[in-house]
């Protein structure tokens, strides 16, 4: 039996865009990052190699390695993505400036067509929002928490408060209400935002309530990666009320 094509009824496909998403190993979250995606992008993920240690500045220092970034950012590309995301915090500040800025340049060198990190997209982001002062909760221990204060601190970004929740592994398993907690216990007046760290805590739904609970600004690891990546490619994130996807309006057309 031949095939009549006039019997398909629809749109035509339309041609295909994405973006590919270079995550941790023990990354939880690929269907928290779909909901920023429009309907029309896709992602494409792989995964950095295991590391047989806790959350740890070892491990952090670990899935920062150039080498395995580079090969990862290779296997990626593939399905031809018009930017690469390296969606991982820690790894990416763990480092400090330089490091972040060398992270960035593998990703290009091995042919990716844009590039952002977490923690590159989250200083693009705050200069988007004019915050140069901020509150930070993390899910670290203390000793990777204060790389991410002291990696800010060299973008001149102040950080006046700081909550570590001191978790080594499950951090995807975090719910709702301790991350709410978390931020209404660091939150100052001063503070012109707030940052939610690590694309393994899961924060879409509760960045709106927060934002109008506080009155300000409220980022999120997975959020910054995201807003970066399809402005990048010239596209908007998807995000009702949250500050940052208003602001993060496409670079190209």
């Amino acid at each position: 039996m031949t095939f009549d094509p006039t019997l398909v009824v629809g749109p035509e496909l339309v041609a295909q865009q994405g973006v590919g998403v270079v995550a941790p190993f023990d990354f939880a979250l690929d269907r928290e990052l779909w909901r920023w995606t429009p309907d029309d992008v896709s992602l494409f993920m792989t995964r950095l190699p295991y590391v047989p240690v806790p959350v740890t500045v070892e491990m952090a220092s670990a899935l920062s390695d150039q080498s395995i970034v580079r090969q990862a950012v290779r296997d990626v590309l593939s399905p031809e993505p018009l930017a690469v995301a390296y969606a991982c915090a820690s790894g990416s500040f763990i480092r400090g400036k330089a490091g972040e800025l060398q992270l960035h340049q593998a990703m290009r060198s091995a042919g990716a067509p844009a590039a952002t990190t977490t923690s590159g997209a989250l200083v693009e982001s705050l200069r988007l929002l004019d915050a140069g002062r901020i509150a930070v909760v993390t899910p670290y221990i203390d000793a990777v928490t204060e790389r991410l204060v002291s990696f800010l601190g060299e973008y001149g970004i102040e950080v006046v408060a700081s909550v570590g929740m001191g978790l080594l592994s499950h951090i995807w398993k975090v719910g709702y209400g301790e991350i709410v907690s978390a931020v209404s216990s660091v939150d100052r007046p001063e503070a012109e935002a707030v940052f939610i760290s690590c694309t393994n805590v899961p924060t879409y739904d509760i960045i709106a309530p927060l934002e109008q609970r506080i009155g300000k600004p409220v980022l999120t690891a997975n959020q910054v990666t995201m807003c970066s990546a399809l402005r990048a490619m010239g596209r908007s994130a998807a995000g009702p009320g949250q500050s940052l996807v208003r602001l993060a309006r496409p670079t190209a057309a």
